[in-house]
């Protein structure tokens, strides 16, 4: 997301059409999945109206939306991947552990409080609990920490950084039995 709409916050993606009618296939990125509907209407990173939902129901990992301006099937599944937006403004403000995934991405990365390794490249989550992509250098993998309290107790966006408790046993790849 470029820089010039720093004020939109990602909430979810279109994973293309579902079925002929006009419907689309959206997955939620928030905390309370169906709470992506609250912050309605779903934008583009441009900040252009993707969606402006007026039913949603359940579907296995996602949800089966029915958009005031339908489209046609290949119109939504020309979206696929395409990333859903709103303002900041509309969300909740933070509890003391949480975060925006925008507030962490580009944040300088420390170990053991002192120690500049890298940035923040991405946030992910697979299923098993969100990790920080740590990018090194240009020329390096990235590397992959849990984020946890215990590997990543510290986060402080005022000073723009994290703190990696034991980047090295992350960054190691080595076989786990040597």
């Amino acid at each position: 997301m470029s820089k010039r709409n720093s004020n939109l916050v990602t909430v979810g993606v279109i994973l293309g059409a579902h079925g002929v009618r006009g419907d689309v296939r959206v997955k939620s990125f928030t905390a309370e999945p169906e709470a992506i509907f609250e912050y309605a209407p779903l934008l583009d990173e441009k900040g252009t109206v993707l969606i402006d939902p007026i039913k949603a129901r359940s579907g296995k990992d996602h949800f089966i939306v029915s958009a005031k301006t339908p489209r046609q099937k290949e119109d939504w599944d020309s979206l696929k991947g395409t990333k859903l937006f709103v303002p900041r403004e509309t969300l909740p403000d933070t509890e003391d552990d949480e975060f925006y995934i925008q507030d962490l991405v580009g944040l300088d990365v420390f170990s053991g409080g002192s120690d500049k390794i890298g940035r923040v490249k991405a946030v992910l989550n697979h299923g098993a609990g969100d990790l920080i992509e740590i990018q090194v250098d240009a020329r390096s993998k990235p590397v992959l920490v849990p984020f946890t309290l215990m590997d990543v107790p510290v986060v402080d966006l005022a000073l723009g950084r994290i703190v990696v408790a034991d980047f090295d046993a992350w960054a190691d790849e080595g076989k786990p039995e040597d």
